[in-house]
């Protein structure tokens, strides 16, 4: 009974977060200065900041003041601000078609996320100049600086309260997504007890609701890091997993898989040079399946290392002939493994969602996602190490 004006309450206080960011973004056109995005060493000296600030180095000019590769960096943090749609795949049984609903639901999803993040960090970059914006209270100080005093005490007021409930919700949805993991058998069977009176997994609410008070103990941008390279993994693997299971020949109903894929097999078929580029069948077979998981993992492994060279050591590239050779030939290795794969048959399922440009599409997703997290720092792998070995803990104690 309680779940209907819980989804009123948390729709009431997400189109009053909406509303508060396009007034936000409204605001920085009306009383944006084009001159911010044009700073001079001359626009440093002034407020005698001496090239430093609370954020460290200043950088140069007001646009891109880092470079491409603060852009980068700034990326890779900012990352969490797009990861919010999973809670949407937890309403799949109440869609008509989750075949379509869930997909469009999603893509919607992330294009209004976009917009509305994109308008408000142009918004803000051009109401104040980019060196006064100060990390916890940014969007309601700018209003302060414009001149805006009730409009950030209203914009302080809306943030708290939307911030609250969507906490909220998210509280409400991880003990869905809990449930579901310990009825699967990934997580220990009690989490998936529902109390008679409440209909709710209270011992997963308990334990998680600890566990959040924890993290309380930590800083938010380690938080946020590590919920950011959490993700960068999640979805490289699940790039990873697209690029092979296209290529998989498809599973019959009824019988011995093995049997009936043995069947299925070409009498001639074996591994050959000829085989790699040109396939003896249209359709997957177990071979061509094989083939493409190898160099699936090959590629992930070539991706990492290229990754790591260029985002580690970008000093070490310029001029010297022993990296750039390093360089050339993972890319040599890249291209032509990727042609191996390019050159198998995929599956044709009948999907009305499925993800295009294969498999370029999927390697370019998962260079991207690594290469953001070799931005991380130190201490966010660090945290994401212990996090890793909690979660082989719990795995390999019961998930297997």
């Amino acid at each position: 009974m309680m779940i209907r004006p819980f989804f009123i309450v948390f729709k009431v206080f997400t189109l009053v977060k909406v509303l508060v960011l396009s007034f936000v973004i409204i605001s920085g056109f009306m009383k944006g200065d084009l001159h911010n995005w044009k700073l001079t060493e001359e626009d440093h000296i002034k407020p005698g900041l001496n090239d430093t600030s609370s954020l460290g180095l200043l950088g140069s000019g007001g646009f891109v003041p880092f470079g491409f590769q603060g852009i980068l960096h700034g990326s890779a943090t900012c990352f969490y601000l797009l990861i919010g749609f999973s809670i949407i795949v937890t309403r799949v049984k109440e869609t008509q078609n989750h075949k379509r609903s869930i997909p469009m639901g999603i893509v919607i999803s992330l294009l209004i996320c976009f917009l509305l993040y994109f308008g408000v960090s142009v918004a803000l970059t051009l109401m104040v100049p980019y060196y006064k914006l100060r990390p916890g209270s940014t969007l309601p100080e700018v209003f302060l600086h414009i001149g805006w005093a009730p409009a950030y005490y209203a914009v302080t007021i809306a943030f708290i309260c939307s911030i609250s409930v969507i906490f909220w919700g998210i509280m409400y949805f991880i003990h869905q997504v809990i449930h579901m993991m310990a009825n699967d058998g990934l997580l220990y069977p009690v989490l998936a007890r529902i109390h008679t009176g409440t209909y709710a997994p209270i011992i997963a609410n308990v334990i998680f609701g600890i566990i959040a008070a924890i993290m309380l103990f930590f800083r938010l941008t380690d938080l946020v890091n590590l919920r950011s390279v959490g993700a960068l993994l999640a979805y490289s693997l699940v790039a990873f997993s697209v690029l092979i299971l296209r290529y998989q020949p498809e599973k019959k109903n009824g019988g011995n898989e093995a049997q009936v894929q043995e069947e299925d097999r070409p009498a001639a078929e074996k591994l050959a040079l000829q085989t790699l580029f040109f396939p003896g069948s249209p359709t997957p077979t177990p071979l061509s399946g094989h083939i493409a998981s190898v160099c699936s993992s090959l590629l992930a492994l070539l991706l990492t290392l290229l990754c790591l060279v260029l985002a580690r050591w970008p000093s070490l590239l310029s001029g010297d002939p022993v990296w750039i050779t390093v360089v050339v030939l993972l890319l040599v290795l890249i291209i032509g493994i990727t042609g191996i794969i390019w050159r198998q048959p995929q599956s044709p399922p009948p999907l009305h969602f499925q993800v295009p440009a294969l498999p370029l599409l999927p390697l370019l997703s998962i260079f991207l996602n690594v290469y953001l997290m070799m931005q991380m720092i130190a201490g966010t792998w660090s945290l994401f190490g212990v996090w890793m070995l909690i979660g082989f803990a719990i795995y390999f104690s019961y998930g297997i």
